[in-house]
């Protein structure tokens, strides 16, 4: 629904604004005119100029000039002509002829050639190639949605997007699920006040199946295309679970009691691995993409890197067994976010007195780079298509910040929250970033923009021994 609205279901009466149709690009192109004369008057016309103009000759000066030589000629045989007397006929040459002696003449002079360097032609022709256009950021949100009794609580995960384009979101006890394909809104479940509020969501890879994390410690599985409640994972941890995180079949679960538990739902004793090495709440959890480290942020300001190949199968033996503890936020780490173009690069940022996003190298545990973002680093998204990184942040602005990586120049703030946006989710084509912030409002930003098409194939070339031949010279 709108902002504003009370109830969050009401959204399924609503649709988003159609986009207006294509605009017709500029005015029709120029074509040049066929005929060969000019309608500028001022417009040079070299024309032909090897063929000579009639109406701009003197037919009888040209007579003369060709005749005389031959006369003089004639008349110079045995006579001897006196020095004045030739004197007197260059001079009448000259005041009548006006020193003329070309006979043909011609419309216009040539063109002037044009003094254009070997280096001005190739920077030129470098210029001619069209430049990549910058991508258009819209400032504003695509589409706000009332979010009531959202939970403001920097430890917590909320909000989660699927691989099936729907969105879950947690709001008090309830876990809501907003259709992105269709608009339409649903209810998942509704906890008791015991188990409530929900702390944490998460989507399974396959879209269908939904963890929910709860106050009192325990992990429900459910399936969302029948909405039933698959199994309910118990005594796994002592109090609230806040994070979440899947690689294919295996759930992890962070909590407040600082213990994070790897759980295979396939399996009746689902506990496979703990992990301990925090001495506070869990709060941010994320997988690489290749499924073979775990990074893991807690309030007690340290960042971990778990390896899968360091972990027992046996869960008293595997504690302990990080890869790289890191100690250089000062401040809660909840946002963590994978590179997808670099397997070992992994983003992190830091809470209120921290406000740091800092770069890390996760196979040598090095501190590639850090960043003083001025604010409560609260999530981070990287964009999948270029090499870009969102951030949304608290107090003062409360506002998303797209950064070009690796320079880490800003390239938009994006601002519209009035509290400080806690969650982002991304849409599963990229494209798309949902915000929800503690002023109980769903945003949705277009800013990572539209994928790039692919590039159709090259057709195969044929192969065999006359390959070399299918080219007539």
């Amino acid at each position: 629904m709108d902002a504003g609205s009370h109830s969050i279901s009401s959204e399924k009466s609503r649709a988003a604004a159609p986009r207006p149709p294509l605009q017709e690009a500029g005015s029709r192109p120029y074509m040049p005119s066929l005929s060969t004369g000019s309608r500028n008057p001022s417009a040079k016309c070299y024309g032909d100029r090897f063929i000579p103009d009639r109406s701009a000759m003197d037919m009888d000066m040209a007579h003369y000039l060709l005749t005389e030589p031959r006369k003089d000629k004639e008349n110079a045989v045995g006579v001897v002509a006196s020095p004045s007397k030739e004197a007197y006929r260059r001079l009448l040459a000259e005041k009548l002829l006006n020193n003329r002696t070309r006979i043909l003449a011609f419309r216009n002079k040539p063109p002037e050639p044009e003094n254009v360097s070997f280096a001005e032609a190739a920077s030129s022709n470098l210029q001619a190639k069209p430049a990549k256009q910058r991508r258009h950021i819209p400032q504003s949100a695509e589409r706000t949605l009332d979010a009531p009794e959202l939970v403001d609580d920097y430890y917590l995960n909320l909000l989660d997007w699927g691989s099936n384009n729907v969105l879950s979101i947690a709001l008090g006890d309830t876990v809501y699920l907003w259709d992105a394909s269709s608009g339409s809104t649903s209810e998942l479940v509704t906890v008791d006040e015991d188990s409530g509020p929900i702390t944490s969501v998460s989507w399974a890879p396959d879209g269908r199946h939904i963890a929910v994390g709860l106050n009192s410690s325990d992990v429900q599985l459910w399936d969302t295309s029948s909405n039933r409640l698959l199994r309910t994972l118990r005594g796994v941890h002592e109090a609230r679970v806040g994070s979440l995180a899947w690689n294919n079949s295996i759930l992890t679960t962070g909590s407040m009691d600082g213990k994070i538990v790897n759980n295979d739902v396939r399996i009746r004793n689902h506990v496979v691995q703990t992990y301990e090495g925090h001495s506070q709440e869990v709060c941010g959890l994320k997988w690489s993409g290749s499924g073979q480290q775990l990074a893991s942020g807690g309030n007690d300001n340290l960042l971990h890197i778990w390896d899968v190949s360091m972990a027992s199968s046996m869960p008293s033996a595997g504690r302990n067994q990080w890869l790289h503890r890191l100690e250089d936020h000062t401040a809660a780490v909840k946002a963590l976010a994978w590179c997808p173009f670099q397997s070992n690069l992994l983003a992190t940022g830091g809470g209120g007195s921290d406000r740091c996003i800092k770069f890390w190298n996760t196979h040598t545990g090095a501190c590639l780079n850090s960043v003083d973002t001025g604010s409560q680093v609260c999530a981070l998204l990287w964009n999948k298509n270029e090499r870009e990184l969102l951030s949304s942040h608290g107090f003062t602005q409360n506002q998303l910040t797209l950064w070009k990586y690796p320079s880490m120049v800003k390239m938009a703030e994006l601002t519209g929250h009035t509290s400080r946006v806690l969650f982002m989710a991304q849409s599963p084509d990229g494209c798309t970033v949902a915000s929800a912030a503690a002023d109980e409002t769903l945003r949705f930003w277009n800013v990572f923009g539209a994928p790039e098409a692919p590039k159709p194939a090259a057709k195969a070339s044929h192969t065999g021994m006359f390959n070399s031949f299918n080219h007539i010279r």
